[in-house]
């Protein structure tokens, strides 16, 4: 009976060769590829949070934040607005720390540009997310 005598642990923050997730947005080349580290699926899973209206996801009626939604918005309650991305975020995405939110509109031209930065507790790394709609 052989023995396995070496036993390869993959670490999923260094994973190059397999899909661990649905990479966003959806085009012919994350339909196949997909995201390829965890780092990648986090921040695809914390922009899909952004942009999902809430009500839209079955079954979790108060899933998402809708961004989009803001663009044609008279007044926004930009604290207001910071403090729900916090909570969704700590609900939903644990694995994330938010660190800072930033708005800017322009409200003649409608455009608005929304930037996160946050930390992943994961491997304590900082990245962003700058989204904007015109």
């Amino acid at each position: 009976m052989p023995l396995i005598q070496d036993i390869k642990q993959i670490n999923p923050l260094d994973t190059r060769k397999i899909s661990i997730g649905v990479a966003f947005p959806l085009n012919e080349t994350n339909m196949t590829s997909g995201t390829q580290t965890v780092k990648e699926q986090l921040k695809t899973n914390f922009l899909n949070l952004l942009l999902t209206v809430p009500g839209e996801r079955i079954n979790h009626p108060s899933y998402g934040i809708g961004l989009k939604k803001l663009l044609f918005e008279n007044n926004i309650d930009e604290t207001t607005l910071i403090e729900n991305i916090n909570i969704q975020t700590n609900f939903y995405l644990p694995e994330i720390i938010v660190n800072k939110t930033k708005i800017q509109r322009n409200i003649n031209q409608y455009k608005i540009t929304i930037s996160i930065d946050y930390n992943i507790k994961l491997d304590n790394t900082n990245d962003s997310i700058q989204i904007n709609y015109s």
